[in-house]
């Protein structure tokens, strides 16, 4: 694939630095959703209660993604970046010495704030180095990293089974803060933005308020049928990532390791693959079709809802996994063109704000069915029953993305095709 004009120099290395951040980033925040036997017979806690775990995760996350897209619009994201790896890596070595409930709920709050930070910079830095026909491309690579951490959270489940629960935090959680070092030396920001891609009305040294950048982004439309459609992926998305291993694991009588790798391995192998194969497909149809970015999502999550239906009604493991991976790969279409949406729609000083914001939205939503879906297994609600019902969110996004209107091609110089 050529660009439209060089891209600057560090572009790609800036995009396999943070895809190994993306990794232990997503490790960190998911191998709890892979213990659910070792951490309930070590600390006593209700269904609805670990189901809390990654609720209470969810809605910090949320609440500081604003607040971390703005102050990575604000300052050297670079920076930002290195500040959340170091502290949701200590963090996470810091949650091996917990002893209560009460106390591993606080350390899941004080992930959810050091993590927070490093997505929307993240994003935001590989969008600044890539603004023209490798965007796409260059979010999605960065992308399958974060799926690649979701995937070996297993290992986190494997680890607290084999050895103990607190082996497993200390084991992932080390490697981040070792990684920061070496981003110390090799990370750099992206070099000043050219001037075609800033607003004529906008000093270059004006500084934003995260007031004025709230206020410009709900002002489109096209912006606010984005989170919409958000908050009905957030609500089928979460679901299925918080449950899922648990679900395998009861439904099919595996192990506590066994499900942990089938559901996260099966599943986010498949979304890597999907995102690979959005993301290139996206990149050479936007060529000629810029709404390539609505159509590849649309076609997607149409043949994703058949797949989870057949996957949520199986009695084969074989058949269940076979579905779940086609529904992976299809579903993902969606995630791979999200933030090259964002780049379309939204003025580029609150980009990082914007990405910030679809994330608030997106856990907030996943943060409180995970939670319901604790609180109906407590009531001894049925699992394929809940997972059938995710479809439905999926139908109402097809819907809302139809709905949203891209700029003309020539009205961003370097839109990310």
């Amino acid at each position: 694939m050529t660009p439209a004009f060089p891209l600057p120099p560090r572009a790609w290395l800036t995009v396999a630095l943070l895809w190994l951040v993306a990794f232990i980033n997503f490790v960190d925040r998911t191998m709890v959703t892979t213990m659910h036997g070792s951490l309930v017979g070590a600390i006593p806690m209700s269904e609805a209660q670990y189901g809390l775990l990654t609720s209470v995760f969810l809605w910090v996350y949320g609440l500081m993604n604003p607040i971390a897209g703005f102050i990575a619009d604000r300052f050297s994201r670079r920076w930002v970046i290195l500040a959340s790896l170091f502290a949701w890596s200590l963090t996470t070595c810091l949650t091996s010495q917990v002893q209560t409930f009460p106390q591993l709920l606080a350390m899941r709050v004080l992930l959810g704030i050091t993590e927070s930070c490093y997505v929307p910079a993240a994003m935001a830095l590989i969008a600044d180095y890539h603004r023209g026909p490798t965007r796409t491309v260059a979010l999605g690579a960065h992308q399958t990293g974060m799926v690649a951490g979701m995937m070996l959270g297993g290992l986190g489940g494997w680890l607290a089974e084999k050895y103990s629960w607190q082996m497993a935090f200390t084991t992932l959680g080390i490697p981040g803060l070792l990684y920061g070092f070496v981003l110390l030396f090799l990370l750099r920001d992206a070099p000043t933005v050219a001037a075609e891609e800033k607003p004529a009305s906008q000093p270059p040294t004006e500084k934003i308020g995260l007031g004025a950048a709230l206020a410009s982004l709900w002002a489109s439309r096209n912006y606010r049928l984005q989170l919409a459609c958000v908050v009905m992926l957030g609500a089928s998305g979460w679901i299925i990532i918080g449950w899922l291993p648990t679900y395998i694991g009861e439904h099919f009588g595996l192990s506590q390791g066994a499900a942990g790798f089938s559901a996260t391995g099966y599943l986010n192998g498949s979304t890597i693959a999907g995102m690979v194969l959005g993301s290139f497909w996206t990149a050479r149809w936007s060529r000629t079709n810029l709404r390539s970015h609505i159509y590849v999502p649309v076609v997607g999550l149409s043949l994703a809802i058949p797949a989870m239906l057949l996957c949520a009604q199986s009695d084969t493991l074989f058949f269940a996994l076979a579905w779940l991976v086609m529904f992976g790969v299809c579903r993902n279409f969606f995630d791979v063109n999200l933030v090259p949406i964002v780049c379309l729609i939204v003025d580029p000083r609150y980009r990082a704000t914007g990405i910030g914001t679809i994330g608030a939205f997106s856990c907030f939503t996943g943060g409180v069915m995970i939670y319901l879906v604790g609180f109906l297994r407590d009531r001894h609600v049925d699992m394929s029953r809940i997972f059938t019902s995710t479809t439905g969110c999926l139908l109402i996004c097809i819907a809302l993305l139809l709905l949203i209107r891209l700029p003309p091609r020539d009205s961003e110089p370097n839109s990310p095709l």
